[in-house]
């Protein structure tokens, strides 16, 4: 959709003050993890740590299979999944002080691979530790620079099925994981951002023909996390357009954005249209703009201000009551 003059205006100056805020603090060094780089390839399966256990996802045809050619590859550090073919969810249980809450994972990597370490493992590690029930996605992808890319629906509904399956899933397994059924969220980066947007917006659309009873429950999750997202905005002449298979409404849940002004993969503006759809929509949002910390930081430290945003998005779970406050 198309925004006013004013609201354009609006988010401008927001925009501008947030920058202006923090461009005054000089980062003494880079942040280490920016875009992906170039590796060599390998076969193998990934695997979770030991004590932990992948499971697939869907429980015999898998819907929208596209054609990936051989077996599942890693590059050279294992720490990217590539031509994944047979979607899983890894289930990382709460440590200490258990919450109620369940976190769903959808790791970056432009619909070609998975970061399944800095936007996977990692950010369970750290959700864990707060209390937080992780399930890490690993969805279908063709692999480094292959074709056809498993998203954005609606070129391809792959990751959408299994990003709303994992969903489901964990609805269904509410009680066994020991979480509120209405206290599940999703959290994504880059391409993972994406479908964090996906799954907010198009949870009743029947993107996938139901295969058994688990899928007459909602996929829609109860809040959402975009980490420097992607493919959000229209790719038209028209500027700060959204893009239209994204469909915010007043029953998109509430949701927290994050993103470096400076990123040169996924441009700023993705997060800056989304906020402003769900702005106009009424939804409860809060978005954080910080000046440095290109694409890819993950939880990565630095000395740049981008590093706090985990404990910006712990305390803004704390809001919404999906954390008890500290």
């Amino acid at each position: 959709m198309l925004y006013s003059a004013p609201l354009r205006q609006k988010l401008s100056l927001l925009f501008a003050l947030s920058l202006s805020a923090i461009s005054l603090v000089l980062p003494t060094r880079q942040v280490a993890a920016e875009a992906r780089r170039e590796s060599e390839w390998h076969a193998g399966n990934w695997q979770p740590s030991p004590g932990f256990k992948q499971s697939p996802i869907w429980p015999r045809v898998i819907p929208d299979t596209f054609k990936v050619d051989g077996s599942e590859e890693l590059n050279k550090e294992g720490d990217f999944v590539g031509k994944v073919s047979i979607p899983t969810m890894t289930i990382y249980p709460a440590k200490g002080r258990p919450s109620d809450t369940a976190v769903v994972v959808f790791p970056g990597g432009g619909y070609w691979c998975l970061a399944m370490k800095l936007e996977g493992t990692d950010i369970c590690d750290w959700l864990t530790s707060r209390g937080i029930t992780c399930i890490l996605l690993k969805y279908r992808v063709p692999g480094d620079k292959l074709y056809p890319r498993s998203g954005c629906y609606p070129s391809h509904a792959a990751a959408l099925d299994d990003a709303q399956r994992t969903i489901r899933l964990v609805r269904s397994r509410a009680k066994e994981l020991k979480v509120d059924p209405h206290k599940i969220g999703v959290i994504g980066f880059s391409a993972g951002g994406h479908l964090v947007a996906a799954t907010s917006t198009l949870y009743d659309k029947g993107i996938y023909k139901p295969v058994d009873a688990i899928d007459k429950l909602s996929c829609r999750p109860d809040f959402a996390i975009a980490v420097y997202p992607g493919h959000l905005t229209e790719h038209t002449k028209k500027k700060f357009e959204l893009n239209k298979y994204i469909p915010v409404t007043k029953n998109t849940p509430p949701t927290f954005i994050v993103q470096a002004a400076d990123d040169p993969v996924d441009a700023v503006d993705n997060s800056l249209v989304y906020f402003a759809a769900l702005k106009e929509a009424k939804v409860a949002a809060e978005l954080h703009i910080f000046a440095k910390g290109k694409h890819a930081f993950g939880l990565t430290p630095s000395s740049l201000p981008v590093s706090d945003w985990p404990k910006l998005a712990e305390r803004w779970l704390e809001e919404i009551k999906m954390l008890p406050k500290q």
